[in-house]
């Protein structure tokens, strides 16, 4: 049966497979950059990066010989940076220890930045051909259907039946194709929701389908309440500048270029909150002014409402307390700084509205 699984698997996929940049591509390295862009991000949004950042770093020289500003800022936009700073850490490491040549081996490949379990074994199958069965959600989600997998899938044991239900099923020879098989097949009639079973070619095998509980497969812990935080900005005002803070190289947004402010604690009001913030960030008093805008966003764990406000400095000299740096731009120059959704949009709101008048 599991034969009969690969074949129809892999009979379906040479007519189905979708055209994407880094398949087929004669450079590992393009195979490991969409690994790593892929890693929670949709393919529709990963193509147009992924363009973008062969054109600018085509080959790991040339990314492990720039500078981190410039991969964020080429970056900016996809989220997840620690992955952009993991690719160039990685970069200059292959760099240094392999004659810029990724390392065809899994081991080796494991010990870099940001290339766990399931990157090392996608990039080993479709960059070098090696036999490796990998699992990615979209596979995670495909064979706890077909096998009606009754354990949640991220729990260890679910994760280990997962994982040997890859490597059992894995024709030799065939690894890659395999691999983006299941792949395509999840994100294309095996959907999270309503999966197109009628059109699927392995409905005859499928035993959650048969069962009548697909929609419960794969097996997924109940989600808790994401939490929602109020936070603040201020737009600091001098000179026809304003004030942009550096975040620490480690943790959200790490690296990237900011707004100061921070969360509003219970019982503050929004300018309250802004003006704490700035003292215990930058060492300094703020006057607020007009509130510029309100922005929402959603991270991975949690969800966000952003107050900007137009402030001025009332008292002492901005100390980067708890940033990297600190730096006074002017309004054109905050293009050329790599930020987050929401910072960018302020940048970009501001230069919109006409800074003279303010």
């Amino acid at each position: 049966m599991r034969s009969d699984i690969s074949h129809a698997l892999l009979a379906w996929y040479a007519k189905n497979a979708r055209q994407l940049p880094w398949r087929d591509h004669p450079d590992p390295y393009a195979v490991w950059v969409s690994e790593i862009m892929l890693q929670q991000t949709r393919v529709e949004t990963v193509i147009s990066y992924f363009h973008k950042w062969m054109e600018r770093f085509p080959d790991i020289d040339t990314l492990a010989n720039s500078q981190e500003q410039d991969v964020l800022k080429i970056w900016e936009g996809l989220g997840y940076y620690s992955r952009a700073r993991n690719l160039h850490k990685a970069a200059r490491i292959i760099q240094q220890q392999y004659h810029s040549a990724l390392p065809a081996e899994r081991t080796a490949l494991e010990k870099l930045p940001g290339i766990g379990k399931y990157t090392a074994a996608a990039i080993t199958s479709m960059a070098f051909g090696q036999d490796q069965a990998t699992l990615d959600g979209n596979i995670r989600r495909v064979l706890a259907r077909i096998f009606n997998v009754e354990i949640p899938a991220r729990s260890p044991q679910g994760e280990l039946r997962l994982w040997t239900l890859a490597e059992e099923n894995l024709p030799p020879g065939r690894a890659g194709d395999y691999n983006q098989a299941w792949m395509d097949l999840g994100a294309s009639i095996c959907l999270p929701k309503k999966p197109q079973c009628t059109i699927c070619p392995l409905k005859p095998y499928c035993l959650a389908f048969h069962l009548g509980v697909q929609n419960d497969r794969p097996v997924l812990p109940k989600k808790q309440p994401t939490p929602h935080f109020t936070v603040t900005a201020a737009i600091i005002h001098r000179d026809q500048c304003v004030l942009i803070a550096q975040r620490p190289p480690n943790g959200l947004l790490g690296g990237l270029w900011e707004f100061p402010g921070g969360k509003c604690e219970p019982g503050e009001t929004l300018p309250q909150a802004l003006t704490r913030e700035i003292r215990e960030e930058l060492g300094c008093e703020v006057e607020v002014g007009a509130e510029f805008g309100i922005y929402q966003h959603a991270y991975t764990h949690f969800r966000i409402t952003l107050h900007a406000f137009h402030c001025w400095l009332v008292k002492g000299e901005p100390q980067a307390l708890e940033a990297s740096q600190l730096i006074w731009a002017q309004f054109h120059e905050l293009e050329s700084y790599p930020m987050g959704k929401i910072d960018r949009s302020i940048a970009k709101n501001l230069n919109q509205n006409n800074p003279a008048s303010l």
